[in-house]
């Protein structure tokens, strides 16, 4: 299928764009010129509105299998095409986790039928992520694995995660960890500040993530594997991996959009402002922007963590960690950051496109030629009120629901062909 994009804003540099046209055919970019004609081509007039490579979200929960009444891979893959997103990674605590090839080749299998867009599924490090034994690195990378992780659990014994990298660093994998000293949680549910202390809830130190930053830091020295920090929360962890990344280790992080604009200032009594790592001080929010303007954070991952509405509703004590993200993190960061100058567009497509592909070795992340035609097409004058009532993902969980934001998602191309067109989700296998 060959497409025509007609007059389409390219970023340049900063916020500077410029006008061309694109022609896809066979799935990748052909032709960029100012004036294109192609009379066996399908014409879209973009009309202005900004083209960009798809997003790629290297940090999303899909629920399946086990815990599909909060989402499944069709409902994720759906609300992460509505966001932009043409790539996801989704993690492995799924009941059963995919810890063996037959599980990991079983879920692949399923997203081939499913989803639509390319969802790369990380093994767990250890077997059921327990921590108790590592999971068999050679068979699961050889079975599609795109990474490793025991997301939602920290590693704990140290011996355990240096044998892991050793493994990571043999294979030229990459480890994602979720950094968690659980011997330090007390049981807490947000961050160990001001509200806690006022509202006499439990609260979670830093030190419960930075010690295991700074330890996996080292051990990413040591080992030279590649090592990936998921959702960043304290501004000592964008020092730790400034340094890291000083010594030459090859180590890099991710932060939320909800890191990113909230803090413990905007704490409510609701579930839906339960997350973790929690929202910290109005300090750690203000370095967690720094180290993504300076290149020390390199992406943006949402943490898409559905839950059932009521599950939501037991409170900031009872309810369980995660908020949705796949559909409101472009244009929360466009209206929030980009908007009053605290971020250049370039930078922020940057962070959710090029740069978790450099990490992870995808294709993907790139508008040039011979690029994957993976691209979305952004109205960035839009404006609308987010609604999670109109929302792909089964999980309503925001916090930011009823923000006022600009930048809305028109269109999605995989491989070059359309999946959503002016809003709307096309069917892919139905």
């Amino acid at each position: 299928m060959k497409i025509l994009l007609k007059h389409a804003a390219l970023l340049v540099a900063g916020n500077e764009t410029q006008k061309m046209d694109v022609l896809l055919d066979e799935g990748v970019i052909q032709r960029i010129k100012p004036e294109l004609s192609q009379e066996d081509a399908q014409c879209i007039d973009l009309a202005g509105r900004l083209l960009v490579p798809g997003f790629i979200d290297p940090h999303v929960h899909l629920r399946e299998p086990g815990f599909t009444h909060k989402e499944t891979i069709r409902t994720g893959a759906r609300a992460a095409i509505a966001g932009g997103y043409t790539t996801i990674f989704a993690m492995p605590n799924v009941s059963p986790c995919p810890d063996t090839a037959q599980r990991m080749l079983k879920m692949r299998e399923r997203s081939l039928k499913e989803a639509g867009i390319a969802v790369g599924f990380y093994a767990p490090i250890t077997k059921g992520e327990c921590g108790e034994e590592l999971t068999d690195f050679d068979e699961l990378k050889e079975a599609g694995a795109v990474g490793f992780s025991d997301d939602g659990k920290g590693v704990q014994d140290s011996a355990m995660m240096y044998e892991a990298m050793k493994e990571v660093a043999r294979l030229d994998g990459v480890l994602a960890a979720h950094c968690e000293e659980e011997r330090l949680l007390f049981g807490g549910c947000i961050h160990a500040g001001d509200y806690a202390q006022a509202k006499g809830y439990r609260g979670i130190l830093r030190a419960v993530e930075d010690q295991q930053i700074a330890r996996d830091l080292l051990l990413a020295h040591e080992t030279g594997a590649r090592y990936h920090i998921c959702h960043m929360s304290t501004h000592r962890g964008v020092d730790l991996l400034k340094l890291a990344k000083e010594w030459g280790a090859k180590v890099s992080g991710e932060v939320t959009p909800h890191h990113l604009l909230l803090c413990d200032e905007d704490l409510r009594e609701d579930g839906r402002w339960k997350m973790n790592p929690p929202l910290r001080s109005k300090k750690d929010q203000k370095r967690l922007l720094e180290g993504l303007q300076e290149g020390i954070i390199e992406a943006i991952a949402t943490d898409h963590a559905p839950h059932t509405e009521e599950e939501k509703s037991r409170g900031l004590e009872d309810s369980p960690f995660g908020i949705t993200g796949l559909e409101t993190s472009f244009p929360l960061l466009y209206t929030h950051l980009v908007l009053p100058g605290h971020l250049t567009l370039s930078r922020l497509v940057d962070a959710m496109s090029t740069a978790p592909a450099r990490i992870f070795s995808l294709e993907g992340g790139r508008l040039s030629l011979g690029a994957k035609a993976d691209l979305a097409v952004i109205d960035l004058n839009a404006r609308y009120t987010i609604d999670p009532k109109n929302h792909q993902s089964m999980g309503k969980n925001t916090p930011f629901a009823g923000w006022e934001v600009q930048g809305r998602v028109d269109w999605v191309f995989k491989d070059g062909i359309p999946l959503m067109q002016e809003g709307s989700i096309q069917p892919w296998n139905e």
